[in-house]
């Protein structure tokens, strides 16, 4: 029997059309691409980032980092970092690495990179488990706004 998460059900109660894939523990994001069956550019990372006493979800393609002057541009803040490990899982619910919109403690606000087009497969609320979907559907379901905040990893 498949493992439930408030991802993966939250996704299920909003009608998207999803596929949850389990792969179990990986070392890195080349492996985890390998073992969800995707690009390392369609594997979306969730990144908490702080500014100042708030917090943003900013999804970032696998193959590419945060642009902070971009993301700044479009938070409207100078001031910004990534969220400590505790601070993330306070306001997701869920630990670095399995971090995901869908069915987060709080709703926060969603800033998804431009270049995240198609498929593309999120975190699912626990280590070793995906949610594949349209990036469309994760715009609609979280209202993101979608910027060019990313520059490659290289």
């Amino acid at each position: 029997m498949r493992r439930q998460t408030p991802a993966t059900e939250a996704v299920a109660a909003a009608g998207i059309e999803h596929q949850v894939v389990e792969y179990g523990k990986v070392a890195d994001i080349e492996e985890a691409a390998r073992k969800r069956g995707v690009p390392v550019e369609k594997v979306m990372k969730s990144l908490v980032v702080r500014t100042g006493d708030e917090f943003v979800m900013v999804i970032v393609p696998g193959d590419r980092v945060i642009d902070w002057p971009k993301l700044r541009a479009v938070v409207g803040r100078s001031r910004m970092a990534l969220a400590t490990t505790d601070e993330a899982l306070e306001v997701t619910g869920y630990p670095r690495g399995a971090i995901t919109p869908f069915g987060a403690a709080q709703q926060l606000p969603v800033i998804c990179d431009a270049s995240a087009i198609g498929e593309i497969s999120l975190g699912g609320g626990a280590h070793g488990m995906s949610i594949h979907l349209q990036v469309a559907d994760l715009v609609d379901f979280t209202g993101a706004t979608v910027a060019d905040v990313t520059k490659s990893a290289d």
